[in-house]
């Protein structure tokens, strides 16, 4: 896969697809503005981004957060000014962790011998989203009205996903990924609401969406999100047959529809 590359899903509906992290950002543009959706990981991924618009569009932008985590909102100064949009326990995220994952990203990189991203990383500041969103917002972007949707506790508590009715299509951040095995093992950390996800995932369905695009991976259809609603489903009736002592973890990992770090690394969330 071409790093950067856009994907157009529907009239002023794009995604755009990178190597790095496997990562799936958006675009959404109306008569009068545009919106952003996640803005990457550092400040100069976030300015290949904004360049990568610009060839679409030269419309005014706001940016909306999927959630907090470094690589869907640490490349937001290169669009600056503007609206940054979030669903409001974002705010405390940042403030809390954001720093600390920062730092802690930079050592990453740099162990992995990719000094380039370290060094950007350095010179990132993290910009904390101003408009904020409880249940549900609309923005107008002339002609075409998307909605900001906070579905639930899921792969963190304060993911938003993006609707765009008229085209069909819900960017969902990493409420929804497209890895190898659906989730990763990453996709489970310690502010992951195993419990709570797969009803957020039913939020999802009931937009009726033709394409979701994941926060990772290529877009899918509505019929990947069952099928991944109906495994955590799954994943939290092994975690709780652990917990009873009903069986070891072990033959929780040979009973689940997921790989063993995937089962692993969800049957330790909180």
């Amino acid at each position: 896969m071409t790093d950067g590359r856009w994907l157009e899903l529907a009239e002023g509906v794009h995604a755009r697809r990178y190597e790095e992290l496997d990562l799936t950002t958006g675009l959404v543009v109306g008569g009068e503005r545009c919106l952003v959706i996640d803005s990457r990981g550092d400040v100069d991924q976030g300015t290949e981004f904004a360049a990568a618009i610009r060839e679409i569009t030269p419309l005014p932008w706001s940016v909306v957060y999927t959630h907090a985590h470094f690589d869907h909102c640490f490349g937001t100064t290169p669009f600056l000014p503007c609206d940054v949009w979030a669903q409001e326990g974002c705010v405390a995220e940042l403030a809390a962790h954001g720093e600390r994952a920062r730092r802690r990203r930079i050592e990453t990189y740099r162990a992995e011998g990719k000094p380039h991203i370290s060094d950007a990383l350095e010179r990132t500041v993290i910009t904390p989203p101003g408009r904020l969103v409880t249940e549900r917002a609309e923005i107008d972007l002339g002609g075409r009205v998307v909605a900001l949707v906070y579905p639930g506790l899921a792969h963190t508590d304060h993911d938003l996903v993006v609707h765009v009715p008229d085209a069909g299509v819900v960017f969902a951040g990493d409420t929804v990924e497209h890895g190898p095995s659906g989730f990763t093992a990453d996709s489970f950390g310690t502010d992951t609401h195993l419990a709570a996800w797969a009803a957020a995932l039913g939020e999802i369905l009931a937009l009726r969406p033709e394409t979701v695009v994941p926060g990772h991976g290529d877009p899918v259809d509505a019929g990947f999100v069952v099928r991944h609603r109906d495994g955590l489903h799954r994943l939290v009736t092994l975690k709780t047959a652990v917990a009873a002592g009903e069986m070891t973890e072990e033959e929780a990992v040979a009973m689940s529809p997921y790989p063993a770090d995937v089962t692993h690394a969800a049957l330790g969330t909180p």
